[in-house]
């Protein structure tokens, strides 16, 4: 196995794990019932209610981070859900570093899978068929 075909699957590994904690761990706390829950999600402002559907905003956009065409959308759509994650926990006064890391791990997850989001983030020119035959 070459070096990019291990890059790719280093890619997908982390993407897994991280679509693995967004969808399973995050998102089901959302949806199952537990003690405590609707003090915790008081604390943070908001209701049992709305956190439903942010749980399957979450599973959405993870799975649209997931799906190979879908997957440079879906990265956006996941930083902003954890923009907002981010955004609560400094309202509250709470620790809010975990959903950055989790976003800044989620692309260069995605820049392992596809090499070209690299590039774009280090602004490079794309390589294209025009650029090659130059």
């Amino acid at each position: 196995m070459n070096g990019s075909k291990k890059m790719v699957v280093a890619g997908w590994i982390l993407s897994a794990l991280i679509a693995l904690f967004l969808a399973g761990a995050s998102a089901m706390g959302k949806f199952t019932e537990w003690e405590g829950k609707s003090e915790m999600f008081s604390n943070l402002g908001w209701d049992e209610g709305l956190m439903l559907k942010i749980g399957i905003l979450e599973v959405a956009v993870t799975v649209l981070f997931v799906i190979p065409r879908t997957s440079f959308i879906g990265a956006i759509l996941v930083t902003a859900y954890l923009g907002g994650a981010t955004a609560t926990h400094v309202r509250v006064g709470e620790p809010f570093y975990f959903p950055i890391i989790i976003g800044v791990l989620m692309w260069v997850a995605l820049g392992l899978r596809r090499p070209e989001v690299f590039q774009i983030a280090l602004g490079k020119p794309r390589q294209t068929a025009a650029n090659e035959s130059v």
